[in-house]
């Protein structure tokens, strides 16, 4: 499981490095490949290719007929994009999702359990902003009902 934060640069390439922290809690089953795509909250959302087959599994599991699930299918997959980590553990990221994230110099790297996040830093501060709700008051809701 990916968890912790880490901040890095973003070099004039497009690569980021991986933190080792969150390296070493890539399967071998991955191969070091990353399937990145867009967030739901305008960040990067990084799959170990593993974990990727899995979430492609429960995909063909909706029903492609139905506009809201072709619609999410879409939008979801047309910015998938694989690559395999490099001898210095960096990924390219593609610069549809590097504008799509707002992303300049610098990255906030989160470990999101099976998944890894890279952020603007300051788009991430105002997506903690803007809830109307504390975190103990969205601890207490969302961790009650588990």
């Amino acid at each position: 499981m990916f968890r912790g934060q880490f901040t890095y640069s973003i070099d004039s390439k497009g690569r980021i490095a991986i933190p080792a922290k969150l390296r070493k809690h890539v399967a071998a089953e991955a191969n070091d490949t990353f399937v990145m795509t867009r967030g739901l909250s305008n960040c990067i959302d990084l799959y170990p290719l593993n974990e990727w087959q899995l979430l492609e599994e429960k995909l063909l599991q909706l029903n492609s007929f139905q506009p809201d699930d072709a619609r999410f299918i879409r939008m979801f997959v047309q910015f998938a994009s694989e690559d395999v980590m490099d001898g210095q553990s960096r990924i390219l990221i593609p610069s549809a999702l590097i504008n799509y994230a707002k992303i300049e110099k610098e990255v906030l790297i989160l470990g999101a359990l099976k998944k890894i996040e890279v952020w603007n830093p300051k788009v991430y501060d105002d997506y903690l902003g803007q809830s109307a709700q504390t975190y103990e008051e969205i601890a207490a809701k969302v961790m009650a009902s588990k």
